[in-house]
């Protein structure tokens, strides 16, 4: 990497985090003070472009931030109890990456409680009557999912000898998913205990009265599991588990009512854990012997749901995407209908809208590719602002990012296709990279930053980056991301392709000067375009996949695969090979720079590598950049300023910002179709 490029790109980071060292620049995991004043959340804080920032716990009250935790580690989703004395969090002060719970006193800040349970913990939620706290416990050297990086949880505290070979045999002792409550106890006593079987690996959970949890639950530990979870209901008394609800689809995000009585769960095609968005089902239990369950699935009015919590015994807060809009409302179990009280274009939350229901209001974070994050509440139908984390950093990024605007076109069967557009300033034709979210069932929405920093650092630049939601996007129902279920490349393909003609057509892309890119599902995406359609003049696939047959039996979770393939990859035919970017590199003519993660266990970097011998046996520009300390996608500094830098090179060269002279271009012909078979549709 060329040491200019680098510092060039170190010098913008610089510029955007270094005026907010010390202080949080982003806000995640929302808490509501139950006086509704005030917001706890977790904070990210930078003091130099190393990692991934440190985790603090802090709280915005009155126009103002505070960090009220500090030390070594991290310390991350803070929960109030019920009656607002306490404050519940994580930390993994002791070990790096093994989170143990924290309980304090609010008034004095100091330490109740802090009990130790084996493994680490993941996500925490008090009791209805304040006198206890559930914890979901993964075990040492778990699977972590795509969207936490992928990898595993932190190993075991006793290393092993360096020459102690890795064994894989089945699911390790340790590597399941357990729940535990912390009973608080007078004089900051305090017992935990497991209350899931063994034999259960429970996903999430959570409390179902006092004396119950709900919670998403499989037989086995592996990733894979997940897709086939069921919701079950386990009483503390003695550990015994009811079925309660199972799905041909995925199931997440329970929740139950302060009695136990109803619980809800959003029940969806989903393509990772931890990334769901579909139906709203609420279950109730029979008041008098709690064995008969009626279930009903909630009319959300076109609102995916990501997002819910009891506010009160008769009313669900919900939260969720309706096309790009983020939407809040709740449903009320007497009533037949879902109320929507608020929605917008910009963003609350995180990889969905995320909204804290848990002391009877709405709170979240509220940010925009022009609005730097802010915690907010809703009260009726107003957003209201508790404190903003804007500083001078980011007015730099909102002056060099450019503008974004939504845009539509028709696909090749009349389907009416959304998209997130973000240009530089100056009149077009602009050199055109077009940006694939992972999934694939996902989707862009108006958010800082548009999610990853390439975009407005490609703006800055002089590139418009298009953000296409395809068919397979969440926001639009389950049937619109059923769509791509069975037919992976093929008319998803097709929105993304006419979505570049409409912009070639509105004279805001150069055709001469397009790229593709994107990571996972993008991954693959940005690799099969390459391979079917000549128009890309460079293309940068990240945690890509290429190969169908050799991710599902290198990936941790095959079960996806099956899934959005539908076909049997034993048979070593069908779209195992038919949508696997490997089987056509012989058609690429794309120069092709791909990133990978050593560490990725979802999209393991050998799909990467597969593709670039492939393309060099080919005769076609590769380039392959595997890193060693990251996962599923690049996430830490100074890693993610080489990520940056290389893919600004990459375009720079191939798609100059500004046009060559037609004496010095090189021929186009590798952009169009030269003697290479065209697309075929497959059945």
């Amino acid at each position: 990497m060329a040491t200019e490029r680098f510092d060039e790109v170190k010098q913008h980071f610089l510029r955007l985090h270094a005026p907010a060292f010390g202080s949080p620049s982003a806000a995640a995991d929302p808490a509501l003070r139950p006086d509704g004043n005030a917001v706890a959340f977790t904070g990210t804080v930078f003091t130099e472009l190393t990692g991934t920032g440190t985790a603090r716990v802090c709280l915005a009250e009155g126009g103002e931030v505070h960090v009220l935790t500090q030390g070594d580690g991290h310390q991350r989703m803070p929960r109030y109890s019920p009656d607002g004395r306490l404050l519940a969090y994580l930390t993994d002060a002791g070990r790096v990456g093994d989170f143990q719970v924290v309980v304090t006193d609010t008034a004095t800040r100091s330490v109740v409680t802090q009990p130790q349970v084996p493994g680490s913990v993941e996500y925490l939620e008090w009791s209805p009557d304040g006198a206890a706290v559930l914890l979901g416990v993964a075990g040492y050297g778990a699977d972590l999912a795509g969207g936490q990086g992928s990898g595993t949880t932190a190993e075991a505290a006793d290393e092993a000898p360096a020459w102690m070979p890795e064994v894989l045999a089945g699911p390790t002792e340790s590597g399941w998913r357990s729940a535990w409550v912390v009973r608080l106890g007078s004089a900051g006593a305090a017992e935990a205990a497991q209350v899931s079987a063994p034999s259960t690996n429970v996903w999430e959970a959570s409390w179902a009265g006092p004396d119950a949890i709900v919670c998403v639950a499989s037989a086995a530990p592996g990733e894979e599991s997940w897709y086939g979870a069921d919701l079950r209901r386990i009483a503390l008394l003695d550990g015994s588990e009811t079925l309660l609800y199972t799905s041909d689809r995925q199931l997440g995000l329970p929740t139950s009512s302060p009695s136990g009585r109803r619980t809800a769960v959003v029940e969806a095609m989903c393509s990772d854990r931890q990334v769901v968005a579909g139906d709203l089902v609420v279950l109730t239990l029979d008041a008098h012997d709690g064995t008969r369950i009626s279930a009903r699935r909630v009319d959300t009015y076109g609102v995916d749901v990501t997002s819910t919590g009891w506010i009160d015994e008769h009313t669900l807060g919900v939260a969720g995407l309706r096309g790009m809009e983020t939407v809040v409302g709740r449903h009320t179990h007497d009533g037949t209908s879902f109320t929507e009280n608020w929605h917008s274009g910009e963003t609350v939350g995180g990889r969905y809208p995320e909204i804290d229901f848990s002391a009877g209001g709405f709170a979240g974070v509220l940010h925009s590719y022009t609005r730097f994050p802010e915690l907010v509440v809703l009260e009726g139908a107003e957003m209201h602002t508790i404190a903003s984390l804007r500083h001078p950093g980011a007015d730099y990024l909102t002056e060099v990012a450019g503008t974004v605007e939504t845009v539509t076109w028709s696909a090749p069967d009349g389907l009416r296709v959304q998209g997130l557009l973000c240009t530089p300033g100056g009149p077009g034709p602009y050199p055109l990279v077009v940006h694939l979210h992972g999934g694939p069932v996902w989707s862009f929405r108006n958010s800082w930053s548009l999610t990853f920093p390439y975009t407005p650092l490609l703006v800055s630049q002089g590139y418009a980056v298009l953000h296409p939601n395809p068919r397979g996007s969440s926001g639009r129902g389950q049937p619109f991301a059923e769509a791509v279920f069975g037919d992976m490349g093929g008319a998803d393909m097709h929105d993304i392709l006419s979505g570049v003609d409409a912009l070639v057509d509105r004279g805001l892309a150069d055709p001469d000067r397009i790229g593709v890119m994107g990571g996972s599902y993008g991954g693959f995406m940005s690799a099969w375009l390459i391979t079917q359609d000549q128009r890309f003049a460079a293309a940068v696939p990240m945690a890509p996949v290429t190969d169908w047959i050799s991710q599902h039996h290198t990936s941790n979770i095959p079960d996806f695969d099956r899934l959005v393939l539908r076909d049997d990859p034993r048979s070593f035919t069908g779209r195992y090979v038919e949508r696997s970017p490997l089987r056509f590199a012989d058609r690429v003519r794309t120069p092709t720079l791909q990133t990978a993660g050593a560490l990725d266990r979802c999209t393991p970097p050998g799909q990467a590598l597969e593709f670039h011998r492939a393309l060099e046996e080919c005769g076609v520009e590769s380039s392959v950049v595997i890193y060693p300390q990251e996962g599923h996608g690049v996430r830490s500094f100074p890693a993610l300023i080489d990520q940056c830098a290389r893919i600004l090179t990459w375009f720079a060269r191939h798609i100059p910002a500004t046009p060559r002279d037609n004496a010095d271009a090189t021929s186009h012909d590798h952009h169009h179709s030269t003697g290479v078979a065209p697309f075929r549709s497959i059945p």
